[in-house]
């Protein structure tokens, strides 16, 4: 994902602006730039394809020094990773730095051509630079001509504009990709988020959907969605980094569990217009290559594996696109027989999983379509050798059992699965916006999982003296319950084991008595009365019962059976939701038991080894 660095100041900005993209180097990028109001009275930019170091020196070479400025770090969505695209762009006396996609520029485009402009790139941002210079010719105040402009975008888009006539502030509107503003003493600061600026400030601001915002050296206003003048709160953060303190959580796990909401909302900012997905999101030629997809090839290990097996339900009912999910490891040794036009996409938090990586470079050679990798970290490996990406935006994730990352991956699987749908055509009427509405409440939905917390800590007690547990669930819930099960094997050491629920008969069910505890999801859907079935074979065996549970879903507690009422959800999301208790139970166990929950015996975070 692009980042966003602004200052305005009475010292020099272009290390701040630069230490600011450093900071930023974590969510990926394939070009860099800024922009600098100078000295010498001048508005003048430097921009390189690459790395942040490459523009460090290029600045070290030819200097801008100045107190007004901008910078950015590219993810190319419309445009090759090279410097006419890279950020900033100008038009006359501004430039503007641009995260998000301009759903219309085409149209804009067309229509600035036809009053003179010239295009110098191949960007939706340079539409956004000349259409404000044109808005500038009637509306003298840079500000005002901001407020004119982002009235014809239609998309996503967190901007940013100086301009070299009113050097005196810098301007910026958001809409579906996050702003914040830093506060100092006589200068302020501008970031697509706040660890860019935490070397200059600890206080910010937090811009919401539909604000603009006019940043002096000395003064902030911000206008809100309908044009009211209004206030933001102002946030201070008195300690250093927060990814690396635990806060008021007494194990990082259980604080990554928590910052589910927030890092599902980060995942999805930027890539929802109204009613759709931005199918740019994924790269600049993911449309085109899209629309010629007939068939999924997933690969990924533990954890991403069971995202990939969500995955898999989606694609073929939302997109009917058939889809196959192998483990990494095991793909890359034996003889694979590729399907034609299919997409090969890995799965993986770290992007540096040495079988997922290896299965990526066999694919290359066995005639695969394109490679798409779904991934946490911008730099990694798997990221840099994929036709396309989508960076969930999980942030640094201490504990090793990974959770945050899970839900994010899960989201950015259910985007790749509308996008395909909706560049084929074969999502049924009304299913993209449905689901995109049912997305943007998801975070809430998260929420009031969350708090069922200490409802799930009093769970946690039935399994103190157990050494082992079966997971159940049917359809996309299935790989929810492997992962449930995965979870607590990891940091209680409770043997665990997750099957079909109807599948208890054909085996499992020997092992079912009162010594053996189920653990089971049931949303409300159209397996529910399979699944009760299948539960009351459980019972009849003496077998101890825990079943989080939809609140429609008509069970109650009784003996031996122990019910967890979930909020009700959109049956397609509910694999997101109802992981949740599922982490929280596998880490009060752990707790009981008494194990390192961040660093569980023999286990590593990246697993970077055969």
């Amino acid at each position: 994902m692009c980042g966003i660095v602004g200052a305005v100041a009475e010292r020099n900005i272009t290390a701040i602006l630069l230490e600011g993209l450093k900071r930023l180097e974590y969510r990926g990028y394939d070009s860099a730039g800024v922009a600098v109001f100078t000295n010498d009275e001048k508005l003048e930019r430097m921009r390189r394809p690459g790395k942040v170091s490459e523009l460090e020196r290029a600045l070290d070479a030819e200097p801008l020094l100045g107190r007004l400025g901008i910078a950015h770090t590219r993810w190319a969505t419309h445009g090759a990773p090279c410097e006419r695209n890279a950020h900033p762009h100008f038009s006359g006396d501004l430039a503007v730095v641009h995260n998000g996609i301009i759903e219309n520029y085409e149209a804009l485009r067309e229509q600035l051509k036809a009053l003179g402009y010239v295009f110098t790139s191949d960007t939706d941002t340079e539409v956004i630079a000349h259409l404000l210079s044109h808005k500038l010719k009637d509306l003298a105040d840079l500000t005002v001509a901001l407020k004119a402009t982002v009235k014809e975008l239609h998309g996503a888009y967190g901007l940013a504009v100086i301009s070299a006539k009113q050097p005196d502030r810098l301007v910026a509107a958001r809409s579906g990709s996050p702003l914040v503003i830093g506060l100092g003493l006589g200068e302020n600061f501008l970031a697509s988020d706040q660890l860019a600026l935490r070397q200059v400030t600890d206080r910010f601001m937090y811009l919401e959907e539909g604000d603009i915002a006019e940043i002096r050296r000395d003064s902030v206003q911000i206008w809100d969605l309908n044009g009211k003048d209004v206030e933001r709160e102002v946030v201070q953060y008195r300690d250093g980094a927060e990814a690396a303190d635990k806060g008021e959580f007494r194990h990082y796990m259980l604080k990554e569990i928590h910052e589910q909401p927030a890092v599902v909302q980060r995942t999805l900012e930027g890539r929802l217009s109204q009613n759709q997905v931005l199918v740019q999101a994924f790269g600049p030629q993911a449309a085109e290559l899209f629309a010629k997809v007939r068939n999924v090839q997933i690969v990924a290990c533990g954890t991403s594996y069971h995202a990939g097996m969500v995955a898999r339900y989606w694609l073929e009912e939302l997109a009917g696109i058939p889809c196959q999910v192998e483990v990494a490891s095991e793909f890359r040794y034996r003889k694979v027989v590729v399907q034609p036009d299919s997409l090969f996409v890995t799965i993986s938090q770290s992007g540096e999983t040495a079988d997922t990586l290896a299965a990526l470079r066999n694919a290359k050679e066995l005639g695969f379509l394109a490679s798409l990798a779904i991934c946490n970290v911008g730099i990694s490996s798997l990221v840099r050798e994929s036709d396309l990406t989508l960076l969930t935006q999980a942030g640094r994730e201490i504990g090793v059992a990974s959770t945050k990352a899970f839900t994010t991956q899960l989201v950015g699987l259910l985007l790749l699965t509308l996008s395909l749908g909706q560049v084929r055509g074969t999502l049924g009427e009304g299913v993209e916006a449905k689901l995109v509405e049912e997305l943007r409440r998801l975070p809430a939905r998260l929420g009031e999982a969350l708090a069922m917390d200490n409802t799930v800590e009093k769970i946690a007690e039935l399994f103190a003296e157990k050494n082992h547990t079966l997971f159940l669930g049917r359809g996309a819930q299935f790989p929810v319950a492997m992962e449930g099960a995965l979870k607590l094997k990891e940091i209680s050491y409770i043997h665990a084991e997750a099957y079909p629920a109807g599948e208890l008969k054909h085996g499992p069910l020997a092992l079912v008595d009162n010594d053996m505890p189920v653990v089971t999801v049931a949303p409300n859907n159209e397996l529910l009365e399979k699944l009760k079935s299948n539960l009351q074979e459980v019972r009849a065996r003496g077998g101890q019962l825990i079943v989080f549970a939809d609140e429609k879903a008509g069970m109650t507690n009784g003996e031996g059976t122990h019910v967890v009422h979930m909020p009700h959800i959109h049956d397609i999301l509910s694999p997101i939701l109802y992981t949740i208790p599922l982490q929280l139970l596998s880490y009060y166990v752990a707790v009981l038991k008494g194990t390192d929950v961040d660093q569980p015996r023999n286990l590593a975070k990246s697993v970077t080894v055969e």
